[in-house]
């Protein structure tokens, strides 16, 4: 057993003594540094015991599940936690916007410039950026009940679900990949963790209703693309018009759905999800026609910012993106009566986010630079979604918790900020905890089916090329967590 644990890259505990220590004289090994080589031996041990040794991967699979298993825990915790307070008396405007304020300054702290060779229009890191801080406005909304902010969290939702369709095209179009891995790949990524929750604490999938608008989203994009791909190939037809017919019959079908009767096989599931669906009907497949025009608009953003005779072209698309913003707000955006703009949402909703993108990529400076603590939240918006109803909020999001004393809907404001300042940061940091086992969960499993095709196709290849696929499977830490199969 012990030569096998060498095998795996586990060395004696004195060996690793002595290597931590160089150049590290006198220093401490922190406590996570501690747990997560305690964790890593745990993996390799078990991988190492002849019923797993064959399965690489499957170390961190067990721990993943383990990991889960605590942080399900601590929501239901979290989630019955007493005292509380109704959230309907926590509604504050003015702390709603005086924390977009520290958010805002905490953006400027963290503005970070990463050059490139040429401009790069919608990059991982501002896409990641632009989650990050609707998802922010989009938990304060919650958190404060603020009413009055409605229609822009609205537009905020649907931004999500037009960068799933978005995302995802430019993935499928470019790698045309179609296989089941991919599939299962975002299945369980977008799925996995907010299905486990909804079991351990009781509430319905409705509650997380981004999820399954994310996972139709992510099905009909990919549906849309392989018809695509196979007009291109098998009907002859050149990559504009395979595309365009593409999309055009994913549209009518979804017209065909949502503006017939036919959208009321959804009442089967809730009313709910009902009313979900129908306010982002169109948005994933707008995303797919904004991928698509993905190419032209590069190509302008280059040609505006070629040089300094461009800057009338610039300031020509500032302009017209506050336009589009301010048309959106002085028509339907100022409503204040929900139920009135409801209907007219689907339909209006990509003028300002259409706005939004011009103002936010008006020229090479801003297309470089990002803000990295809202990159950082950007990353976390799944897990920070779920989560926020049983953490940051409690008993299925109706009420607040109060972990400091006096922090009621009567105590007083310092003390009130603490309490969310507080169970905030417990939130968020359990909430990236998911997001790392889920990812991990995510990708063990496609390493699982990797081997397993790899097995399957031994008999064809040789045993070195089967064993170079394994050790890829297990040592491939190039990408980031999670990336290759999260859309934009």
């Amino acid at each position: 057993m012990k030569d096998q644990l060498t095998q795996k890259g586990t060395v004696p505990d004195d060996t690793v003594s002595k290597e931590s220590n160089k150049g590290h004289e006198g220093k401490r090994r922190d406590l996570f540094t501690l747990c997560n080589d305690k964790l890593i031996v745990g993996e390799n041990f078990l991988e190492a015991l002849p019923v797993f040794n064959k399965l690489p991967g499957f170390g961190k699979f067990f721990f993943a599940q383990i990991q889960v298993a605590l942080i399900l825990s601590f929501a239901c915790f979290g989630d019955n936690w007493e005292p509380s307070y109704p959230r309907n008396d926590n509604h504050n405007m003015t702390l709603f916007w005086a924390l977009h304020v520290v958010l805002l300054i905490a953006s400027i702290l963290t503005w970070t410039h990463k050059p490139r060779e040429r401009v790069t229009l919608l990059s991982r890191e501002q896409t990641e950026e632009w989650k990050g801080w609707m998802q922010f406005s989009f938990i304060m909304y919650h958190y404060y009940r603020a009413w009055s902010a409605y229609n822009w969290i609205r537009v905020f939702v649907s931004s999500y679900v037009w960068m799933t369709g978005f995302g995802n095209f430019l993935y499928f179009d470019k790698k045309k990949d179609f296989g089941l891995q991919r599939a299962v790949s975002m299945f369980i990524r977008i799925n996995y963790f907010p299905l486990l929750l909804s079991w351990a604490t009781g509430v319905s999938i409705d509650l997380y209703y981004v999820v399954p608008l994310h996972t139709t989203g992510f099905f009909m994009t990919y549906l849309t693309c392989f018809l695509a791909v196979k007009l291109e190939e098998k009907a002859k037809m050149n990559y504009m018009r395979s595309r365009v017919l593409a999309i055009a019959i994913s549209f009518l079908v979804q017209i065909l759905f949502f503006e017939t009767r036919a959208v009321d096989s959804l009442l089967f599931f809730s009313k709910e999800l009902h009313f979900r669906f129908q306010a982002d009907k169109y948005s994933a497949v707008l995303g797919i026609v904004s991928g698509l025009c993905m190419k032209k608009a590069s190509e302008y953003i280059t040609w505006a910012y070629a040089g300094d005779h461009r800057r009338g072209v610039q300031m020509a698309q500032c302009t017209a993106g506050a336009a589009l913003i301010w048309c959106w707000y002085a028509t339907y955006g100022h409503i204040q009566d929900k139920f009135a703009y409801n209907p007219a949402h689907p339909y209006i909703f990509i003028v300002p986010l259409l706005g939004w993108l011009m103002l936010r990529n008006s020229s090479r400076y801003l297309c470089e630079r990002h803000c990295g603590f809202l990159e950082f939240l950007g990353r976390n918006t799944l897990e920070t979604y779920v989560l926020q109803f049983h953490l940051f909020m409690n008993h299925s999001v109706q009420f607040i918790p109060i972990v400091i004393p006096g922090s009621g809907a009567d105590g007083l404001v310092a003390l009130r900020v603490l309490n969310m300042l507080f169970c905030g940061t417990i939130f968020v940091l359990v909430a990236v905890w998911a997001r790392k086992v889920t990812v991990t969960t995510q990708n063990t499993v496609v390493g699982f089916m990797q081997h397993f095709s790899a097995k399957k196709l031994a008999p064809m290849k040789s045993v070195a090329v089967v064993e170079e696929t394994v050790e890829l499977i297990k040592t491939d830490t190039s990408k980031r967590d999670g990336e290759g199969f999260e859309s934009a």
